[in-house]
């Protein structure tokens, strides 16, 4: 007769949950044939974390949180994906001050308050053996609008929760003719924010994030001080290089002082301001801006990872979206930090076999997916069926798709089968 057998607990979790040994979406290493998953299932490492594959969820605004704290939304948004197994997952753009909010309907963590929602969301992905960090954020000029799907671009009123009256940006030019026409941030106020934004870092910390990305992207705050086309500045916040990317380099400096020396810090950062053809004769930021950019983070040691997108800082801007448009320019990046940052793109990339490709024979160190885990939060699984991988899946889910007892082992077979008839 064999012995008691017991359900083990996930460590150092508040109530119980089947521990995740090992966590969803590991490949099996080798693979019951033999052989060595493909790239995209290959584990990778950033100061010190491994994380198990290299898909990863991008960071999706929901536009569901209450006065800033996220809600069950929130959990059911990104514990069903994490129940399957991506090797990271970002939560949404998180607001370090309440101006900063895209929404009135943003996450954000400018008060104290705000830090158990957060843990709580944190706690049930580490209770299925994942990794998840937080991306803070400052919506700049193109805060205080509406949730998405109520407008193309509107502002949000005062009456129903907006701060038209109090947004700000490095200068005073509207990102939309329907946007609040912005303040540029005074000296005093971009001290404040830097105060604010390392508030944000500890409350993040004491969360239980494994990690930070820094919002550089997309027009808001920081992006729209790293272009000329948004910064008009004269003071030593605009002008030169040197002088637009003053603000990014001092917060990521800010924010490794301020976490934990083994937590990885991401940054994503758009590539360009895609104004190359619709303002060709105006200074705009460029994809040779951010591959100095990235080789000056690099040299400062306080970024461990980029996330390399494009776009939204410039309403003329002229984007040429086809599947994984932006990788290209995530390859010219990595070309220029090598093993100094790991490197990843994001966007339209709708295949196993294009995000296998993007990492296996382009070299990138991994690709985040936003829209095709929004669809499918078994896209991991899905993947791995589409390229033949043995891969681990939540022992609640797995279970019904293998067979009962522990025989089977933890791997779902996707493998062809030699003994197949």
């Amino acid at each position: 007769m064999p012995g008691p057998i017991e359900n083990k607990a996930a460590a150092g979790i508040s109530y119980f949950s089947p521990a995740q040994i090992p966590p969803a979406g590991s490949a099996a290493i080798p693979q019951s044939d033999g052989t060595q998953p493909p790239k995209l299932f290959q584990p990778f490492t950033a100061r010190g974390l491994t994380f198990h594959n290299r898909i990863g969820l991008s960071p999706l605004c929901q536009y569901s949180a209450q006065d800033g704290h996220m809600t069950d939304w929130h959990l059911a948004h990104l514990g069903g994906i994490a129940q399957r197994g991506p090797g990271l997952l970002i939560a949404e753009a998180t607001a370090v001050q309440a101006n900063g909010r895209i929404t009135p309907e943003d996450s954000g963590l400018w008060k104290d308050s705000q830090i158990e929602p957060l843990r709580r969301v944190v706690e049930f992905v580490h209770s299925q053996s994942q990794i998840i960090g937080v991306q803070l954020a400052h919506a700049g000029r193109k805060a205080s609008t509406v949730a998405p799907w109520l407008s193309m671009a509107d502002t949000a009123v005062a009456e129903f929760g907006g701060w038209p009256d109090n947004v700000k940006g490095p200068s005073n030019v509207p990102f939309h003719a329907n946007f609040p026409t912005p303040q540029a941030l005074t000296k005093e106020e971009i001290e404040t924010f830097k105060k604010d934004w390392v508030s944000a870092v500890k409350r993040a910390v004491q969360a239980g994030v494994d990690f930070i990305e820094i919002h550089n992207a997309h027009g808001y705050l920081l992006m729209s001080f790293l272009s000329p086309a948004t910064n008009d500045r004269t003071d030593e916040y605009g002008g030169s290089f040197e002088n637009r990317i003053r603000l990014s380099l001092e917060v990521a400096k800010l924010t490794r002082e301020n976490v934990p020396d083994n937590m990885p810090i991401f940054l994503r950062v758009s590539a360009t301001d895609w104004l190359e053809e619709s303002l060709a004769d105006k200074p705009s930021w460029r994809l040779e801006d951010t591959v100095k950019f990235a080789q000056v983070l690099a040299e400062s040691g306080n970024i461990d990872v980029l996330d390399i997108s494009s776009g939204g800082n410039h309403q003329q801007q002229h984007i040429h979206a086809k599947p994984a448009f932006q990788a290209p320019f995530a390859v010219a990046v990595k070309k220029a930090v090598g093993d100094k940052l790991q490197v990843g793109t994001v966007g339209m990339v709708g295949s196993a076999e294009l995000a296998n490709s993007l990492v296996e024979k382009e070299g990138l160190d991994f690709v985040l997916v936003g829209r095709g885990f929004q669809k499918n939060p078994g896209l991991v699984w899905t993947w791995a069926e589409e390229l033949g991988v043995d891969i681990s899946m939540a022992n609640q889910i797995r279970w019904g798709f293998a067979s009962r007892g522990s025989g089977a082992g933890p791997y779902l077979r996707n493998r062809p089968r030699s003994d197949k008839i």
